[in-house]
């Protein structure tokens, strides 16, 4: 049985730019799911700030269908293809890299 990760992905999203990076979300959702890397939970999209620093944060959170899922979608030039799409609506800010990708898995405490 495959179990799902969860990533909580972090973007830091030029002034500005805000719509243009959430087109090419939806892009990179539509086409994680269509190679079948994510469950079919649907993603969610949060936007907010990082105390003390100016600019859109957008963070997005989903399930991939197990860990060697992640590693798929580095190699696939699909992903790649829209990886790179996302990279000059993003900055560097704060001290923070523009992306940041870290995986969870949800603890079953019952």
């Amino acid at each position: 049985m495959r179990t799902p990760v969860t990533s909580l992905a972090h973007y830091r999203v030029k002034e500005g730019c805000e719509d243009q990076f959430l087109e090419i979300l939806d892009r990179h959702e539509a086409t994680l799911r269509e190679l079948e890397l994510i469950t079919d939970r649907e993603a969610e999209l949060y936007v907010g700030t990082e105390k003390g620093v100016d600019g859109p944060l957008i963070v997005e959170l989903f399930d991939w269908v197990d860990e060697d899922a992640v590693a798929r979608a580095h190699t696939h030039p699909r992903i790649s293809g829209v990886w790179e799409s996302l990279a000059p609506l993003c900055e560097e800010r704060g001290g923070r890299p523009m992306f940041e990708f870290p995986t969870l898995r949800r603890l079953d405490r019952g």
